[in-house]
């Protein structure tokens, strides 16, 4: 019997680079769909409003029109909340640790 996981529209959201990729540029402000898609010069501003179709789906975009922008924000609660179901606290601790000590080699 599976489940129902509610999360799978945010796992296949994150899944592909470019939706990746715009997510990485609303972490450090919003931004219209024409910034987006001067960011993806080698995507049509079609295929940039596709991707944020999806991650709006997934709840990881906010969109809010202005006159005739599209302003698009991040939402970064559907990835909150994934972390804290697959993480426990020790866990996160662990892995932060793990983390600390690939970039103490990766530096050296």
């Amino acid at each position: 019997m599976l489940l129902k996981d509610d999360n799978n529209s945010v796992f296949r959201a994150l899944a592909d680079p470019t939706r990746r990729g715009i997510l990485d540029l609303l972490r450090d402000r919003p931004r219209t769909t024409g910034e987006l898609s001067e960011k993806f010069s080698e995507l049509t501003r079609f295929a940039v409003m596709k991707h944020l179709d999806v991650l709006e789906e997934a709840g990881l975009v906010i969109a809010r029109k202005e006159g005739r922008q599209r302003w698009n924000h991040l939402n970064a609660v559907p990835i909150q909340k994934i972390s804290e179901r697959w993480m426990s606290r020790f866990a996160a601790a662990h892995a932060t640790s793990l983390l600390k000590l690939a970039k103490k080699s990766e530096e050296s």
